[in-house]
Formats: structure tokens, sequence, C-alpha cells
């Protein structure tokens, strides 16, 4: 109850009232009481089931009204994680401003359960998230989600280390060395574990840092090795090398857009979805910067 209250804004004594009101309209007891907690009935169960309908109803509802209108305009609200805020969103929101000059934007940098979270209260439209072992399912009714691209992981290391003459590695060679990584609260930090349980290894890690410039910025002072998503930049001042994992499995991340089930038909939505997708296409293959172009040696099997 005090989680909804705060999710709504909300007492959570209102809350309250407003579900016994509720159930008074519907002929049905929606809440009990055991002991100090609150639970479901299963009517209420019942009745979320036909509340993620309504709920899709209305996004169509609203979709189909927004095409009369004349031209487009209103507010796109877009959120994700701070990759995709600047490889993705940036640009498209640059091209939407160019095509749609009535359209107003905003953009909100989250992490990918904060994002899912601003979707369902209505404060976001789109958003631009990573899957990780606790988000979402694709079959969950209150969301539809778009692929957008796949990134590849790089392994960063210092100038100098032995990895960053070989042009390639697997991930398993960098099994002893110390990492830094994003914390644990951080998308990325599930998929480093992932990629290293893959490999064979528990990574060590050493230092933990919430932004890639500090990660980077670390490992260019020979403190460690992390795994970095290709699309995001290092400073040119930092003394370090991108290098391309190959092996099975090559560790990578896969981007998502994410709406309302509904949604995706208003216009608004629809060009927010589409400028995405293009700039997506697009960045599919971004090119490397000078320190992360592999040699021409072959990679070995």
């Amino acid at each position: 109850m005090t989680a909804a209250a705060t999710a709504l804004h909300l007492t959570p004594s209102a809350v309250s009232q407003q579900i016994a009101q509720l159930g008074r309209e519907v002929g049905v007891t929606l809440l009990r009481h055991e002991g100090r907690h609150v639970r479901l009935t299963p009517a209420a169960h019942v009745l979320l089931e036909h509340g993620e309908v309504l709920r899709t109803q209305w996004e169509r509802a609203k979709a189909d009204l927004a095409a009369h209108a004349a031209g487009l305009g209103g507010t796109l609200r877009l959120c994700g994680v701070s990759s995709a805020v600047a490889a993705l969103a940036a640009p498209a929101v640059t091209r939407l401003q160019r095509t749609h000059p009535r359209l107003q934007t905003r953009i909100t940098e989250e992490e990918s359960a904060d994002c899912y979270q601003l979707l369902l209260t209505d404060e976001a439209d789109i958003a631009m998230v990573l899957p990780t072992p606790d988000a979402p399912s694709t079959v969950d009714p209150r969301f539809e989600q778009q692929p957008l691209l796949d990134d590849p992981l790089d392994l960063l290391v210092p100038r100098g280390h032995r990895l960053a003459e070989e042009g390639y590695a697997e991930l398993a060679a960098a099994a002893g060395e110390p990492w830094i990584v994003k914390k644990h609260n951080n998308d990325t930090y599930a998929l480093l574990t992932v990629a290293c349980a893959a490999a064979g290894f528990t990574p060590r890690v050493t230092h933990e840092v919430k932004e890639w410039y500090a990660v980077s910025a670390l490992v260019g002072e020979g403190l460690g090795v992390c795994l970095l998503p290709r699309m995001v930049p290092v400073p040119s001042t930092h003394r370090v090398v991108r290098v391309p994992l190959h092996g099975e499995p090559v560790p990578s991340r896969r981007l998502i857009a994410c709406v309302r089930r509904g949604s995706a038909g208003h216009p608004v939505v629809a060009a927010g979805l589409s400028a995405l997708h293009r700039v997506a296409a697009a960045d599919e293959e971004p090119p490397r910067p000078p320190s992360a172009r592999p040699s021409a040696r072959t990679p070995r099997p």
C-alpha cells in the first residue's frame, strides 16, 4: 500500500479509500488483511487482468483521437539509459525537430527499472532500456517492446597491456585481471556477471564507479579492465585500448524501445519510434575510435 501511494504521489490512506470505493462499485472485496500485511483477493487479481485490457484500449483510443489532429504537435517524452540517450535519443530528437517543428520533446536519463516505472505512471512515452533478468518479459501485457540494436561489448584495457597488442581476445583471457565496474544497481553490472559466467569465471571486482568516464579513467591508470559497450565513446585523453572480443559467446547487449501497450499507434509515439529506429539502423555498425580499431592480425581460432 505504501509503495502504491509513493508511485501515485498519494497518501496510503487515500489509496486505501480509493481501493475500498472501487470494491464497492464492482461489488467484491479487493483486499484482505493478514496480520500487519494486506493481500489482494482472488477477485482483485481478476479485476487486474481486466484493468490491463482497459489500459491498453485507452491508449489505443488516445492514439485514434490524436490521428485526427491536423499536423504533429504536443510533447514526446523519452527516457532511457545514458548511452541510449546519447547515441539514439539525441540524434532522433534532432531529426524530429527538423521534420515536425511543432513537436516538443523531453528527455530523461534513468536506469531501465525506473524507465518502466515512468511508462506506467504516464511520465514517459518511450523508454530505451536494457533487458535484465528482472525486467518485464516480452509478453508482459503492460508493454510493447521493439528491438533497436545489438551493441557489442569490447574489453577495455590500459595501453601497453598484454592483451592490447593482440587485436582480438577471448573474454576468458582476462579472467585473472582486476575488474572495474559500474555499481551493482546499474543495468550493465548484470551483463558483466552473465558474460563472465558464460566465459567460465567470476570477475574479481576491485573498483565500483557510476559513470563510464570514470570507468575508462581508472582503466587508463592501470587499475583494472572493464567491458565497455561499443557505442560508448572514450575520451582521447584516457590511455586505454578497446580490444574486440571473439569466441563463443561474444558478449553483447540489446537496446530495446518500450512503450505502453496500445500507445505505439499514437502519431507522436509512432514518429518517435520511427526516428529511433532510423538512428539505430545507421548506428548498427558504429565506427570505432582510433584506439578501438583491431590490428590486421587474424584472430586466433
